[in-house]
């Protein structure tokens, strides 16, 4: 799933290129993708592209006063291209088709049909559900002694700090760099750190994200690749030496992600059971 790293390149890249863009003409061709009726989605005909931003996942396309709300959901793009595809195309879900050609596209990998999308007025946007709901921006991440309160939880903080209601943006693969980035065990208590541990971690969610974010300002042209050529350390990396103390990574496989850690420097030592096989070890 595309988190904050991946989107936030996204709608800075396609702000840069679509700002005063004329819209032509815009389809759904994803029948259930459109959430609202309200104003309908070729109302954006004749407007102009004026802004694109992020709130935690969700790009935002703005054209004036309406905005296209955006969930990618597990497998959405939102991505330009310089031709425009067929209605008959299996992916496409929104296409905003532009004066000069070029094609702003919904698309989803999968064939679930996850991904959707609202047309709101612009100043409704912060009011609707999904976005109202949302916790503080993990970046620039949060004054200390707010995410203090965050995570003072009786909560793991893998799963704490993929919550979107506590803080927004942060997904399976960033949670396992930050947590091994501030040496903090992804089955840790969030109610049992101490003031310096917040204070690490802190001091990670701002260090693995501007990473991520610099490295994307770097390598990623007009538009974001199906596959981002994601700057990770540990995530997913299991079996591979830890970069920073040499012990073998390891891994807890659950039936929708799998969380990687050091166990040299995040768990003790302990090598925590797999999830596939037996309980996790207390």
């Amino acid at each position: 799933m595309p988190e904050l790293p991946e989107v936030e390149i996204t709608a800075r890249r396609l702000d840069r290129a679509l700002a005063g863009a004329r819209v032509e003409s815009a389809v759904a061709p994803g029948m259930v993708t459109l959430k609202t009726l309200d104003p309908p989605l070729d109302s954006l005909a004749g407007r102009e592209l004026t802004h694109v931003r992020r709130r935690g996942k969700m790009p935002i396309v703005e054209f004036g006063d309406l905005a296209l709300l955006i969930h990618l959901m597990s497998a959405g793009r939102l991505q330009l291209f310089d031709r425009r595809a067929s209605l008959r195309d299996r992916r496409s879900r929104i296409l905003i088709r532009l004066a000069d050609g070029r094609e702003l596209r919904l698309r989803e990998l999968g064939t679930q049909q996850r991904a959707w999308a609202k047309l709101l007025r612009v100043d409704a946007v912060d009011a609707d559900e999904a976005v109202a709901t949302l916790g503080p921006e993990a970046h620039p991440a949060p004054p200390l002694d707010e995410l203090e309160r965050i995570v003072d939880q009786p909560r793991r903080l893998h799963p704490l700090l993929r919550d979107q209601r506590a803080i927004a943006g942060i997904g399976r693969a960033w949670v396992d760099e930050i947590l091994w980035e501030a040496r903090l065990s992804p089955f840790r208590q969030g109610s049992d750190l101490d003031g310096e541990q917040v204070e690490a971690l802190r001091g990670a969610i701002d260090v693995v994200l501007g990473a991520a974010l610099a490295h994307y300002e770097e390598v990623v042209g007009d538009s974001l690749p199906d596959k981002a050529p994601m700057p990770l350390k540990v995530h997913g990396r299991q079996g591979e030496l830890c970069p920073r103390c040499g012990a073998t990574l390891a891994a807890v496989f659950f039936k929708e992600h799998v969380t990687t850690y050091c166990p040299e420097e995040q768990t003790a030592g302990r090598v925590l059971k797999d999830r596939r096989l037996s309980r996790l070890l207390k």
